[in-house]
């Protein structure tokens, strides 16, 4: 692992199509640079900051972006594959059609979040907060959502599948046409009071 970044800072950069092998920053702040169609593979960012960041077509590979923020970031069309976000918080991103294969969430605060048609698959996202966000026709398969803050959430029509909803209380979201699983099912009617069998 090459020395790390430590405290720098970075504006109004072109980092387009950059390859970002086993870099590392710590504590740096990237305002308006231009992520578009980067790939990032080994990298680790830890308590970043960005800004207005383009992070269009981007590919992310085994990264780690750990209690970093996001703010007014773009990440459309974006793809994190086994990346590690514990403890990020995102705020006013354009997060579609965001995809996220794997990896651990776990901690990752996005209240509110546009995450409509968004792909979340076998991820760990353990008490993340998704209070408000809208996940309306996603696909969230396979998804740890133990203690996850879910009140007010828009679940229309998701495929919800293979996914922990034990925090799920299905009186406080959108739920028309969510797709569970039998043993998901029995949970959620438990979750209304219903004895099953």
């Amino acid at each position: 692992m090459p020395e790390p970044t430590e405290d720098a800072t970075f504006r109004h950069e072109d980092w387009y199509g950059e390859e970002l092998a086993d870099r590392h920053f710590v504590r740096c702040e990237f305002f308006h640079v231009d992520l578009t169609e980067a790939v990032s593979r080994g990298a680790v960012f830890t308590g970043c900051t960005f800004g207005n960041v383009a992070f269009n077509a981007s590919r992310h590979t085994d990264s780690a972006f750990t209690r970093c923020v996001f703010k007014r970031c773009n990440f459309f069309e974006a793809e994190f594959t086994g990346c590690k976000l514990v403890g990020s918080s995102f705020a006013q991103c354009d997060l579609r059609p965001l995809r996220v294969d794997g990896g651990d969430w776990s901690f990752v605060a996005l209240p509110g979040a546009d995450l409509r048609g968004a792909r979340v698959t076998d991820v760990r996202m353990r008490e993340v907060d998704l209070t408000a966000a809208d996940l309306t026709g996603a696909t969230v398969t396979g998804v740890d959502l133990s203690g996850a803050q879910l009140h007010g959430c828009r679940l229309s029509g998701a495929d919800l599948r293979g996914s922990d909803l034990t925090a799920l209380d299905p009186t406080v979201v959108e739920r028309a046409g969510a797709r569970v699983d039998a043993e998901q099912a029995v949970v959620l009617a438990q979750a209304l009071g219903f004895r099953v069998g």
